[in-house]
C-alpha cells in the first residue's frame, strides 16, 4: 500500500492560524495593559522586558493594541465570510440544481460583480455607507456572495447528474434533502477552501480600509489603523508598524497554506 504523504501545508498552516486565533480570543478580554490606555511617558518608547513590542505615539502599548485588534481584524473577516457562505450557498444551490432563467440572470449579475476587484468595489461601497466596522462587514459580505455561489453552483451541477444523486431521487428524496443532505457535504472541501481565500481577502480588504480612515474607528484598535497611525513615525518609531505588518502576513500565510493544504488533500 502506498504511503500517504505528509500534508505539511495543511499541519503548518493550522498551527500558525491557531496560535493567531488563539492570540486574538485572549485579547478581547485580556491584554498586558489597557489597548487605548496612554501614558505621555512612554511615547514612541522601544521594546523592553516591559513592553516587548515597544510603545506607539500615544505611548499606548503595542502588543496590547496587536492582541485587541486581531480580534477586530478577524471578527470583521469571519462575519464578512459567514455572510457570503450563507447567501452564496443557498443562491448557488438553487441555481446550480434546477437551473433555468434564474440561473442565467443571477450569474450575469455575479459576472458584474466580480470584475470590479473586491478592494476598490468595497471602498465604492464604504464611500456611499459610511465608515464604521459594521459597513465593511456589510460591504464585504455582499461582495463575496458571487465567489461562493460560484462554487457551490458548479459543485451542484457536477453532483446532480452522479448515480448516488440519482439514486436518492429515485427513492423519492426530497429536492431540499438531496441538495443540504447529498450534494452540500460532498461540496465542503471545495467550500472551505474558497472560505481560506475569501477570509484572506477579506483580512486585507480590512486593513486597507481601516489605513485610509474608512475602517474601523479610533479609539478602536485594528491592524489596519495602527498601520496608518505609524506611518508617519517609521524612523523614529519602527517597530509601531513592522510588528502589526508581521501579524498581518503570518494570518495570510497562515490561511493561505490552510487554502493550498485542502486543494492538495481534495486532489488525492
Amino acid at each position: 500500500m502506498r504511503k500517504k504523504k505528509w500534508n505539511y501545508n495543511l499541519t503548518i498552516g493550522v498551527i500558525l492560524t491557531a496560535i493567531i486565533l488563539l492570540m486574538a480570543v485572549i485579547g478581547t478580554f485580556w491584554t498586558p495593559y489597557g489597548p487605548t490606555d496612554m501614558n505621555g511617558a512612554l511615547k514612541n518608547a522601544a521594546p523592553s522586558l516591559l513592553h516587548p513590542f515597544g510603545c506607539d505615539n500615544y505611548g499606548r502599548d503595542v502588543l496590547s493594541r496587536i492582541m485587541n485588534g486581531m480580534g477586530t481584524t478577524c471578527f470583521v473577516a469571519f462575519c464578512a465570510v459567514g455572510i457570503g457562505v450563507a447567501f452564496g450557498t443557498i443562491i448557488g444551490s438553487v441555481t446550480g440544481f434546477f437551473g433555468g432563467w434564474v440561473d442565467e440572470i443571477v450569474m450575469r449579475v455575479s459576472d458584474a460583480i466580480s470584475a470590479f476587484p473586491t478592494i476598490l468595489t468595497a471602498l465604492i461601497f464604504i464611500s456611499l455607507l459610511g465608515p464604521g466596522k459594521t459597513n465593511v462587514i456589510y460591504a464585504l459580505g455582499i461582495l463575496f456572495i458571487p465567489s461562493f455561489a460560484r462554487i457551490v453552483r458548479s459543485e451542484m451541477i457536477r453532483y446532480k447528474e452522479l448515480e448516488f444523486v440519482k439514486s436518492a431521487q429515485v427513492m423519492g428524496a426530497s429536492k431540499f434533502r438531496i441538495i443540504f443532505v447529498h450534494i452540500l457535504p460532498n461540496a465542503l472541501v471545495s467550500m472551505l477552501t474558497t472560505a481560506t481565500v475569501g477570509f484572506n481577502n477579506a483580512v486585507l480588504a480590512e486593513a486597507s480600509m481601516s489605513y485610509l480612515g474608512l475602517g474601523v474607528q479610533p479609539p478602536e484598535p485594528s491592524l489596519g489603523l495602527m498601520l496608518s497611525d505609524a506611518q508617519a513615525y517609521l524612523q523614529i518609531a519602527p517597530w509601531c508598524s513592522i510588528f502589526p505588518g508581521i501579524v498581518i502576513v503570518v494570518i495570510i500565510l497562515g490561511f493561505s497554506m490552510i487554502s493550498e493544504g485542502l486543494r492538495v488533500h481534495q486532489t488525492r
